[in-house]
């Protein structure tokens, strides 16, 4: 049996995932449990960030001007960390990996797609950061690569806001 795919369908393009269900099970299980229950749709990318990643899952974010977006939580609880020994996924560009506070087994709903070699955020490598990564962009980059570049305020928001309209997943 092969990997689920995720499709995410936005308001500037589509774009597919591959999720490593049988490489990060725990990650990729709470990520799929999200999505199947619609929790995603609707809402807003809160952080773009030139030459580093968009994030998002953020249930403050269905209002694309809620300054409390970036702060919430998951429906689900916090996810605890996944370092699986002898599996080493690098957040290379277009990898989708859990967004934490820094505090151990504090990732929940919000994830963030990488747009370039993010290596030091690999939680095998030395460093505070320690971001797992649970899938792969396998159709669609060059649609992340167009949020990745939208123009944000000073706080990263963008100012055209990104909505995020339906998340499918397809069962591998």
């Amino acid at each position: 049996m092969s990997n689920p795919i995720a499709h995410f369908e936005t308001n500037v393009g589509s774009f597919s995932a591959e999720i490593f269900l049988d490489k990060m099970p725990i990650t990729a299980k709470n990520f799929l449990e999200l999505a199947k229950s619609g929790f995603y749709d609707g809402l807003h990318f809160h952080r773009v960030i030139k030459n580093f990643m968009i994030q998002f899952g953020c249930e403050f974010s269905r209002d694309p001007n809620d300054r409390r977006a970036g702060m919430g939580n998951s429906p689900l609880g916090n996810v605890q960390d996944e370092h699986p020994r002898g599996v080493h996924l690098s957040n290379e560009p277009g990898t989708l990996s859990m967004a934490n506070t820094g505090r151990p087994n504090s990732g929940g709903a919000q994830f963030f797609i990488n747009t370039v070699h993010n290596a030091y955020l690999d939680w095998f490598t030395p460093g505070p950061s320690k971001h797992p990564v649970f899938g792969k962009i396998v159709h669609g980059m060059d649609v992340v690569n167009k949020i990745g570049t939208t123009a944000t305020d000073p706080g990263d928001r963008p100012k055209s806001p990104i909505q995020m309209v339906h998340v499918t997943i397809q069962e591998g």
